[in-house]
């Protein structure tokens, strides 16, 4: 396995050769090093290698990691956060810098039905599209912070076992962040592809396309709208799907530090 500094250096090499080849310049890609349950030396390694944004996508593992490194860190938190850990991050993480997972929330219900003459309650889930956002907004304001950057997170995959909302509701959901909650940035959209990467290409077109309907609906200049999409594994095939040149792609290494 490499040292956390020498895959760094790997990946951020890989990238810009990705982004060159797409069009754009090496600085117009954006490498998030996500820790993954690692500990917190090896994002120190990584930080004295030069590195300065990090992710996690673990409320327990952020708000014990993040005092332990700089200030200067740009944390994101990626994938789906739940609502009641919203106050606890953003009040652990002042240098939290974007939320990647502005999603829907399940709850589960009890609905009574009839069957065979009794009454009997079924578990179900109710969604509530615009919670988690309405939980940050007010998270933001009530600590004081200045407004919080985020990204919507979309399954484009549709799977059952991955967060994020239908792309169907993309556009409600980033048109209500924009106008319903002061204190958050709609920043642009973010997808995680199928673990195998069998469909990643299809998944990416697909959050290109939620892109270019959110832009239209909103009237969002597409060079300022972020699109985060690419794991350690995939993301030179996100870099060959959006090619705009102007446009950011943030890329989700979540495997640097496991980079052989």
């Amino acid at each position: 396995m490499a040292a956390p500094a020498a895959a760094l250096r790997a990946v951020l090499a890989r990238a810009g050769m990705a982004a060159e080849r797409s069009g754009r310049a090496a600085e117009a890609v954006r490498v998030v090093a996500a820790g993954k349950t690692k500990p917190v030396s090896m994002l120190r390694q990584l930080y004295d290698a030069g590195d300065r944004c990090f992710g996690e996508n673990y409320v327990q593992e952020f708000v014990t990691n993040a005092p332990q490194l700089p200030e200067d860190v740009r944390w994101h938190f990626i994938g789906h956060l739940q609502s009641n850990k919203v106050k606890p991050l953003l009040a652990a993480v002042p240098n939290l810098d974007v939320v990647e997972g502005v999603d829907n929330e399940k709850t589960q219900i009890l609905v009574p039905v009839t069957y065979d003459c009794m009454w009997i309650s079924l578990l179900t889930h109710r969604v509530h599209i615009f919670q988690i956002a309405n939980h940050l907004d007010r998270a933001v304001n009530c600590l004081g912070r200045e407004p919080l950057k985020v990204l919507v997170q979309v399954n484009t995959s549709g799977e059952e076992s991955k967060s994020g909302i239908d792309p169907s509701r993309c556009v409600d959901l980033a048109k209500h962040v924009k106008l319903a909650c002061p204190h958050l940035i709609f920043s642009g959209l973010m997808t995680i592809g199928m673990k195998d990467y069998s469909s990643t290409p299809e998944n990416f077109k697909a959050l290109v396309n939620c892109k270019l309907e959110v832009c239209k609906a909103l009237d969002i200049p597409a060079e300022q709208f972020e699109l985060s999409m690419g794991m350690s594994g995939d993301f030179e095939q996100a870099r060959n799907i959006e090619t705009r040149p102007r446009n950011w792609v943030l890329l989700h290494t979540i495997g640097l530090l496991e980079f052989h």
